[in-house]
């Protein structure tokens, strides 16, 4: 299913391929089109590698209970040639001009962390 003109529902599948709950189906086409507002600004295709988690999923790779990814309002990228710390700084840039939405910015070394939670969250784990 096309969500946006370059993302499909596929590209935020559960590693452990288990369906998408109704409540994810619904986040992701939000959260798509925040993602694809940075993909246009950047000119460049994103890689998602960690969209929706099933409970089981996020539970066996130690993500937090409370995951946003498990209600499909998260998703780890990165952008081949753009270093994390570079997609970090214009992802924030877009929040700040009010182009994407305000939520969790998370900021670690070999990908970026955002989701559509409604409010400001921000971490690093990036050792660069």
């Amino acid at each position: 299913m096309q969500l946006t003109e370059n993302f499909n529902l596929s590209e935020f599948a559960s590693n452990d391929g288990a369906e998408f709950t109704l409540e994810a189906k619904l986040n992701l086409r939000v959260l798509s089109k925040q993602i694809q507002i940075i993909r246009d600004h950047f000119g460049r295709a994103i890689n998602i590698n960690s969209g929706y988690r099933s409970k089981e999923h996020n539970k066996s790779i130690g993500g937090a209970a409370n995951s946003y990814h498990v209600k499909g309002m998260a998703a780890d990228m990165r952008i081949e040639g753009v270093s994390p710390k570079a997609l970090h700084g214009q992802i924030q840039m877009l929040i700040d001009a009010g182009k994407i939405m305000q939520g969790g910015l998370g900021l670690y070394d070999s990908f970026v962390h955002y989701d559509i939670r409604g409010h400001l969250a921000r971490w690093n784990f990036s050792t660069k």
